[in-house]
């Protein structure tokens, strides 16, 4: 009896629970079927627009409940109204708020940027369309059916359609497609469109670039002198300094073609169209064994992307340059994109132009023309650049993708100089030019999901040569400095387990370097080739646990030089732990080497405007550089709130002291060692609403050490101690402004001992110095401004339009200080070259 009594209220329970879950668990309905139900059992009649209530699907309302009930709930569950217009005829009542289309913007999850062209579909059915550049849609059609949200580089998102019947169009969210070996550590890294991954690398897109002060549009290799670490000592991006390495110590890719020219208007402007860029991967340590051929870092720049984009395009114009890129749909299966720009700086002396050459040819052949009381001399110049690139992209079928690529970069500089003597006008003509000409083409085959395998076959040619007519005589000097790098590259690439993947590969390469001079009074001629060929073969695994912790890759290249005879065994690391969501730790390692790199053989070679010619190692005079660079770093991001640490050690062996620019007691002098550098890099970032505020600071100790040398260890001339940069962003849809600033110490700097000249020979005067670098220069500090505006013209066009300042301040500061001696007075003369002075930019750019 009692088993019952306590049985029986159980029982009920559970009859209550069961009825409360079946209740949860009925199906959804179409409300019209739900409305046709409700109209047999009471004996009424809805009046409706079809298309007002075609969204809705719901679970129907209990039949016990009353026919106001049911109204009330159907109601709460549409936000329809019901009015009865008599006693068996109910209207129903369409929110006016809502009697729109259903409409929405589709952005980045993290960097909140727009989603241009991502494919909408209603699935089930044949309809679809397409975002527009601000991420915007509107269907057209309504349907209970649910919505599909794809795009070639996101996860696909798929909702019910009554989640975009609000009173506004919402904002819908999709995540990137990341590869699990190269998550990201943040999407945001000083301003949209930067990334820095676990692996140590970062990561820039053009196309989701924010903007950075003092630029107009997506400089590549202007964009690196704002991450820690990597600086210019003259403002130049033809002289980027990544953890107190030189320039020539840097591994520049485009598509897989190495580039030995980076720069336009030698050094201000980069190489390549700012608007073309695809993908940009910057590594300062810890790079893939599948890069060779550098001692610092490795700028990899990829321009191939999907063959499913739709024909688009761009054309810009500011007050240096005008471009044009567009890319063509050439089949289902293939497209073709073009981008060509050339400057106007031949025709049109815009005042940005101006400053840039003061900047340039200050203290160069160009404007040193003697001074004479009785002659008057006169110069006038000619300058322009230009570049083009071309990539095609086939896909041959489901498995195999087939990529060309060609770039040609070319800057002209033509002057001439006359003088009236004796009733005659004569003049004299010189020239400087830089031309870059490669190709490559790439083949991928995906064998299966595990395996793929990638081919590449490059070619690159650079030559600066220059003609120098002297207006005082009638000596011609000829100088060339051509380089042929050509090769071959395999990628083998298997994913042994879920966790584990291994690469390897091949690399056959031949650089050929000619060095060629020529005076015809008097008569002298020299002719220098040198050719090196090497092969490497490459192996790296890496693995990834499985609560994504840990992820290492390890890595080794082992290099065979032919003509020299010589191995060459480098190990890499990248070693990444997740202490938590918040905080990651990171340990970075290897060794490198190169072949090439660039001396100053007379400081007026070409001009006096590039100074630097590459040569090759012959383990005689010109070692093989190497270097050993090992980092630990740490991350720690909350609350949108950035904080970065990185503390490094580099060594770099087999420098030659014709490589480092010295122009003190070392100019002339021809001896090898190396520097070592112990620094630390610093930021921290702050992302409020659509404000990004960042403070980064950068502390290095760079020494020389040149054993033959009497004073064999001193600063090197790279070395900035501290180096500070900020930067206050807005980015909000359309609008976009950056203030900021760059503060660091002057770079080191050797005075004279005396006043006067030393005279070892009655007529050769030298001038005496004091310990190298032994002091520094002013301090170097720079404010910018930038800003841009967005203006929608159609579904698939924009007009965008903004300006700069360079150096809003107009500081006047000196970057670089040699002397020299004035026979004429025998004394010592001070040569000061200025950073660049407050200059004004301003662009206007049409994307379609």
């Amino acid at each position: 009896m009692k088993i019952k009594k306590f049985l029986a209220p159980l029982l009920l329970c559970l009859v209550f629970i069961l009825g409360a879950n079946a209740q949860d668990k009925s199906e959804t309905i179409l409300l019209l079927k739900i409305l046709e139900k409700i109209e047999q059992k009471h004996d009424v009649k809805f009046n409706y627009i079809d298309e007002e209530i075609a969204i809705f699907k719901i679970i129907p309302p209990k039949n016990s409940l009353t026919l106001n009930e049911k109204l009330d709930y159907i109601s709460d569950k549409t936000r329809l109204k019901f009015q009865f217009t008599s006693k068996s005829y109910i209207a129903v009542i369409n929110n006016k708020d809502l009697d729109k289309p259903l409409c929405g913007f589709i952005v980045d999850v993290f960097s909140n940027q727009p989603i241009a062209y991502a494919n909408i579909k209603v699935v089930g059915t044949n309809y679809s369309t397409s975002s527009n550049e601000n991420g915007y849609f509107e269907l057209n059609i309504k349907s209970i059916n649910p919505i599909e949200f794809s795009h070639v580089n996101y996860e696909k998102l798929t909702i019910q359609s009554i989640e975009l019947y609000t009173n506004k169009c919402p904002t819908l969210t999709l995540k990137p497609i990341l590869n699990e070996l190269s998550e990201v550590v943040t999407q945001t890294y000083l301003t949209k469109g930067i990334t820095k991954k676990l692996d140590g690398t970062f990561e820039i897109k053009p196309k989701k670039f924010g903007l950075l002060p003092g630029l107009i549009e997506p400089d590549v290799f202007e964009t690196l002198k704002q991450i820690p670490g990597i600086a210019s000592t003259d403002e130049t991006i033809s002289n980027l300094n990544v953890r107190g390495g030189t320039h020539d110590q840097n591994l520049f890719l485009w598509n897989g073609i190495r580039l030995f020219q980076t720069g336009h208007f030698f050094g201000l402007i980069s190489a390549l169209n700012p608007n073309l860029a695809n993908t940009i991967k910057i590594t300062k340590n810890g790079s893939s064994p599948f890069y060779g051929e550098s001692v610092s870092s490795v700028v990899d720049i990829s321009t191939n992307k999907s063959t499913s984009e739709e024909t688009n395009g761009s054309i810009g114009v500011n007050m240096i340059s005008a471009d044009v890129n567009a890319k063509f749909k050439t089949s289902k299966n293939s497209n073709l994109e073009l981008s060509a720009r050339r400057s106007h700086t031949d025709f049109i002396n815009s005042p940005t132009y101006k400053n840039y050459y003061n900047r340039i040819f200050q203290n160069t052949a160009v404007t040193n023309i003697t001074n004479d009381q009785v002659i008057n001399y006169m110069n006038n110049e000619d300058f322009y650049f230009y570049d083009f690139s071309l990539q095609f992209n086939q896909k041959i079928n489901s498995k195999i993708d087939l990529n060309v690529d060609l770039i040609t970069i070319n800057n002209l500089l033509e002057f001439n100089e006359s003088k009236e003597e004796n009733s005659i006008l004569i003049a004299k003509n010189s020239s400087l030019e830089q031309h870059t000409l490669g190709g490559n083409t790439t083949l991928k085959v995906n064998w299966n999901k595990k395996n793929q395998s990638e081919i590449n076959i490059y070619a690159s040619y650079y030559t600066i040569e220059s003609e120098n007519e002297s207006i005082q005589s009638n000596q011609i000097l000829n100088q060339e400095n051509t380089i042929l790098d050509t090769g071959i590259k395999i990628k083998n690439s298997h994913q042994m387990a879920t966790n584990w993947k291994f690469n390897n590969g091949y690399q056959f390469n031949e650089i050929g370097i000619r060095n060629f001079d020529r005076i015809n009074s008097p008569i002298f001629s020299r002719r220098i080739k040198d050719v090196l060929h090497s092969h490497s073969l490459i192996g790296e695994i890496m693995y990834s646990s499985e609560n994504k912790k840990l992820r290492t890759a390890i890595g080794l290249r082992q290099t065979y030089i032919t003509q020299l005879e010589e191995y060459l065994l480098e190990p890499r690391l990248q070693f990444n732990y997740s202490f938590s969501k918040s905080f990651f730790a990171e340990i970075l390692a290897e060794r490198k080497s190169q072949v090439t790199s660039q001396i100053v053989d007379l400081q007026q070679d070409f001009l006096g405007v590039e100074k630097r010619r590459w040569i090759l190692a012959n383990n005689e005079t010109i070692p093989v550089v190497k270097s050993n660079q090992v980092s630990v770093g740490f991350t720690f991001k909350k609350n949108n709130w950035l904080l970065t640490l990185d503390n490094f050690y580099k060594s770099v062996n087999g420098i030659t002291s014709m490589s480092q620019g010295f122009q003190n007691q070392l100019e002339f002098s021809r001896i090898n060692g190396k520097y070592t550098v112990l620094g630390s890099e610093f930021l921290i970032q702050k992302q409020l609403y659509n404000f990004t505020a960042w403070l980064s600071y950068t502390y290095t100790n760079n020494n020389y050490n040149f054993e033959s040398f009497s004073t064999n260890a001193f600063p090197n001339n790279y070395e900035i101690n501290h180096n500070v940069g900020m930067a206050l962003i807005y980015d909000y849809q359309k609008l976009k402004i950056a203030i900021g600033s760059r503060w660091f110490t002057g770079k080191p700097n050797t005075l004279p001992s005396n006043s006067l000249p030393i005279f070892n020979t009655p007529n050769n005067p030298e001038i005496g110095y004091q310990e190298p670098n032994s002091t520094n220069l002013e301090d170097y500090f720079q404010m910018n401004f930038s800003s841009s505006y967005k203006i929608s013209i159609s579904e698939k066009s924009n007009l965008l339009f903004g300006f700069s300042v360079q150096n809003l301040l107009d500081s006047k500061i000196i970057i670089n200080q040699n002397y020299r001696v004035n026979t004429n007075t025998n004394s010592i003369e001070q040569v000061n070259t200025f950073a660049l002075e407050r200059t004004f930019n301003a662009f206007l750019r049409y994307n379609f």
